[in-house]
């Protein structure tokens, strides 16, 4: 990079804690990588406001800002670049500042709305698309996980669609030791939130000998913690302590049919753990023709053929997968092309 000046980015996301999922810990390993861009990141988040919690999902809090507060507050920052993270009331009010003031903005589509919404409320998703189009088509780019997303996307009317290249805490999820719980065997992990829309109830319902477990929370836990008595629900899990749950499973189980990529897929095959998966556009980008998993319709069949994959293999696979070449594809988009110092 010719120009060592730092630069600062500002990320407004309304995905932020006590939220735990992928959004929130890839927007904290960008802060945590920037510098070795000659970037510096600020954050627009909902800790910064008063915020209710939404309805059906409390874990989100929607902020209750001003336009003016926002206007003042990304004046006072004084940023090189804005990207916009979310479709949330931040990410609305940071988008009409930037059109009102002329600025370039950047967006990303983490999320299939659409059909997270159809799946709670019968709200048509042409709808949810159309809102959707007008959000991110405002941007100078949108970011997506994937080419099959961006494809998909521009069918629907999309433009201006980047493919950043995802990635995970290596060093994390490779050093997780490998527990021999007194558990029967095989361990089937499910990580990731507990919602109608992940599908969860699909690994649930698998017949298959030995202990399915869950990891993460969310509005759907009470209901299948009670439904089903035998599947160990252990919460929120984070840090060294995940790392040794994606260790210890014999297999990972993506049921989701909505994701657009699926994080949790590379950080257990990091750990060595393969993954049994529908054939969907998430599982089919992540694990391709990597034989680090199985898809398949029949998520029986999927979980059973993965336990034969060697652990070897996943862990190799996923090693090309770090935050820093992640780090370096979202900042070349944002802000043009850069070298690394590190």
């Amino acid at each position: 990079m010719t120009d060592k000046r730092k630069r600062r980015v500002l990320i407004v996301s309304d995905a932020w804690h006590p939220q735990v999922n992928g959004v929130v810990r890839t927007l904290e390993w960008l802060a945590r990588e920037a510098p070795a861009f000659g970037i510096e990141v600020a954050m627009l988040t909902p800790d910064m406001f008063w915020s209710v919690p939404m309805p059906t999902y409390p874990e989100i809090r929607l902020s209750l800002a001003m336009p003016g507060t926002i206007a003042r507050r990304i004046e006072d920052l004084a940023p090189d670049a804005i990207h916009i993270a979310t479709e949330g009331p931040l990410g609305f009010l940071a988008r009409r500042y930037c059109l009102r003031n002329r600025r370039a903005f950047t967006t990303c589509y983490h999320t299939r709305f659409p059909e997270y919404l159809a799946a709670r409320i019968p709200l048509p998703m042409s709808w949810t698309y159309a809102a959707l189009r007008w959000f991110h088509n405002g941007a100078d780019a949108t970011l997506v996980a994937t080419r099959t997303l961006q494809t998909e996307m521009r069918a629907q009317g999309f433009r201006k669609l980047k493919v950043w290249k995802r990635g995970v805490d290596l060093p994390l999820f490779q050093s997780g030791q490998r527990v021999e719980a007194s558990l029967p065997r095989p361990i089937a992990l499910y990580v990731g939130r507990i919602a109608v829309e992940k599908n969860i109830e699909a690994f649930l319902t698998i017949d298959m000998p030995g202990t399915k477990m869950v990891v993460g929370d969310g509005p759907a836990r009470n209901d299948l913690e009670t439904r089903f008595p035998t599947v160990r629900f252990m919460g929120l899990r984070s840090g060294p302590e995940l790392a040794d749950l994606y260790a210890s499973a014999d297999v990972f189980v993506f049921p989701s049919r909505t994701d657009t990529f699926g994080l949790v897929m590379l950080e257990a095959l990091a750990a060595g753990t393969p993954v049994a998966a529908l054939p969907v556009t998430g599982p089919n980008e992540v694990l391709g023709s990597s034989g680090c998993g199985v898809m398949d319709e029949d998520l029986d069949k999927a979980t059973r053929a993965a336990l034969e994959i060697p652990r070897e293999r996943c862990r190799n696979f996923a090693s090309r997968f770090g935050m820093r070449e992640s780090a370096a594809s979202f900042f070349a988009h944002v802000v043009g092309t850069l070298g690394c110092d590190a």
